[in-house]
Parts: C-alpha cells; sequence; structure tokens
C-alpha cells in the first residue's frame, strides 16, 4: 500500500503525523486541523523502514479502522532541527 503522509506542529517544538492512502483526501472527522504535505506515494506495510520516523503505531489496523493511521498523543516527533 501507498502512502501520503501529513504532518501538523504541536507544542514544544514537536510534530504528529497523519498517513492516508495515496491520493485519497484526509477524511472528514481529522481535517478539522491544518495538516501540510510531508511526503506523497510512500510504499507503506511490513517492510517500509521509512515510516517508522513517522511513529505511527498499527498503521495497517488503524487505517483498515478508520481510513487513516495518527500518531499517537504520546509518541510525538520532535522536530527536525
Amino acid at each position: 500500500m501507498r502512502l501520503d503522509i501529513y504532518r501538523r506542529a504541536e507544542s514544544g517544538h514537536r510534530y504528529s503525523y497523519l498517513a492516508v492512502p495515496e491520493g485519497r483526501l484526509i477524511p472528514e472527522e481529522a481535517t478539522n486541523t491544518d495538516w501540510e504535505s510531508e511526503a506523497r506515494g510512500i510504499e507503506g506495510g511490513a517492510q517500509a523502514e521509512q515510516l517508522g520516523k513517522y511513529a505511527i503505531a498499527r498503521l495497517e489496523e488503524q487505517i483498515s479502522e478508520k481510513g487513516y493511521a495518527m500518531t499517537s498523543v504520546s509518541a510525538r516527533v520532535a522536530a527536525p532541527d
């Protein structure tokens, strides 16, 4: 599965990330925040090492349940310097 990744700034110079299947719009329940594009067409699945930097737990399970996947509040990622 290929994914589009979005990010939003959080307090404490951290980011949350949102993953949606490539080409799909951000679902309505997740559009109440300003998301900016981070990456397009990233290869997902168990072999996708590059997805680790987004700290999205249970990515495939979340997408299956909700149509998107997000970084959990406890796993927000420090902003790059």
